[in-house]
């Protein structure tokens, strides 16, 4: 049995998690009501990475702070500016697409009971009370804002005491590392528990009258994953961006796409820093915040969902307004992680830009949640996997700079 365990692990992970999807397709098709008992694996796999992240993050941010020399550089800048660059051009990105392909809405009434933010103000005070969230209840309720926060205050001042405390604090960090990647080699399983419950509960067929708006979706958030970030890659680090790329969209994005959360997907991101060679005092803080601060695909949806309500009603938006909705959308997506429901709920902040009244913008809210298992899916993924797209690229830049090559070779290993 461990001969065979030992076989199983040392075939590659997304190998073994596309056996988990075709088998989960299968089994859903042919037998959607005898195996209906392997949706609890999809639970347990997605419950256990959201339990450890927080816990992850929480060691591992303490850590990074603690072991940093001061004139030690980082990329932390870098990567912020990446951050918020990347959802700018998403979010424009989306404005165009809805120009050239303008869709109607079929308005239904949302069931939601969640109440969407007034303003862009109530946004920015709900990260900022997310911020000074008491620390164990950030850790239970896995709010990364508060836990960055107090994280690196804590290890700010740990800095000074002694290296007994120190030593301590980084061997627990490196036991919740193995711990998360044990979690991580059941992704197969998993997933095949993910995909049969999505397909079995919602099916295709539910989708059909939303097509043209999903299409847009997928090919607004195609576009930035396969030609804007691409862009922004080799315009850092000048050498073919598509290695890198897709093998952040294969490792990241996969697993998002079917966990559908990026406090789960920050354990699987880590790993792949690991993999990839970077600086664990940079990503150990970086991957977190870009899993509430990098939210392409956050702006990608409250930009076409506006547009498609103003075109609905008839509402004629002019380049001004395009502008103005494009950089309402981008700081509106980084604070998504602080809004209950996501970036759906901060549809209505955009529609108030148009003008258009609260109650039809939560009947553009509803349709979300009709698509959402596609939409949401495809956003998270765009979302992770690039988080850590940015993070090896501000770090390659550096190295492009120092002289020293750059190799795609640890790239490959991660799939091997």
């Amino acid at each position: 049995m461990i001969k065979l365990y030992e076989k199983w692990i040392k075939i590659s992970l997304i190998k073994r998690i596309l056996v988990g999807m075709v088998i989960g397709i299968f089994l859903a098709i042919v037998a959607p009501q005898k195996a209906s008992g392997i949706v609890i694996f999809g639970d347990l796999f997605v419950s256990a990475l959201k339990a450890i992240a927080p816990v992850l993050v929480f060691f591992l941010v303490i850590a990074a702070v603690v072991q940093h020399k001061k004139g030690q550089k980082t990329n932390m800048q870098s990567i912020i500016v990446l951050y918020l660059l990347g959802t700018f051009l998403a979010a424009v990105v989306a404005v165009i697409g809805s120009f050239i392909f303008p869709v109607d809405l079929i308005l239904k009434a949302s069931e939601s009971s969640i109440a969407p933010p007034g303003n862009i103000v109530g946004v920015l005070e709900g990260l900022l009370m997310n911020l000074v969230d008491n620390p164990v209840n950030a850790l239970i309720k896995g709010n990364y804002i508060g836990i960055l926060f107090w994280s690196i205050l804590f290890g700010f001042f740990l800095r000074e005491g002694n290296e007994n405390t120190k030593s301590v604090v980084i061997d627990i960090s490196e036991v919740i590392l193995k711990v998360v990647k044990t979690v991580i080699e059941c992704a197969p399983i998993g997933i095949m528990g993910l995909i049969f419950n999505s397909l079995s509960t919602n099916g295709l067929a539910s989708l059909l009258a939303y097509g043209k708006l999903i299409l847009l979706l997928l090919g607004c958030m195609a576009f930035v994953a396969f030609v804007v970030n691409p862009l922004i890659v080799w315009v850092m680090i000048r050498q073919n961006p598509f290695p890198l790329t897709l093998k952040c969209l294969k490792y990241s994005g996969i697993t998002a796409f079917f966990t559908r959360s990026s406090a789960a997907n920050i354990p699987v991101n880590m790993s792949l820093c690991e993999e990839l060679g970077l600086d664990k005092d940079v990503y150990s803080v970086s991957i977190p915040l870009g899993a509430t601060i990098n939210m392409a695909g956050a702006a990608i949806t409250i930009s076409v969902f506006a547009l498609s309500a103003a075109h609905t009603l008839g509402v004629q938006v002019d380049i001004f307004s395009a502008i103005l909705l494009s950089v309402l959308s981008a700081i509106s997506a980084c604070g998504a992680s602080g809004v209950a429901g996501g970036s759906l709920l901060l549809i209505p902040l955009a529609c108030s830009l148009f003008g258009i009244s609260n109650d039809i913008a939560m009947q553009v809210v509803g349709v979300g949640f009709i698509i959402g298992v596609i939409q949401d899916s495809c956003e998270t993924a765009l979302n992770s996997s690039t988080d850590v797209l940015f993070t090896s690229i501000a770090e390659y830049a550096n190295w492009r700079k120092e002289g020293r090559k750059i190799s795609f070779s640890r790239v490959e290993n991660v799939a091997k």
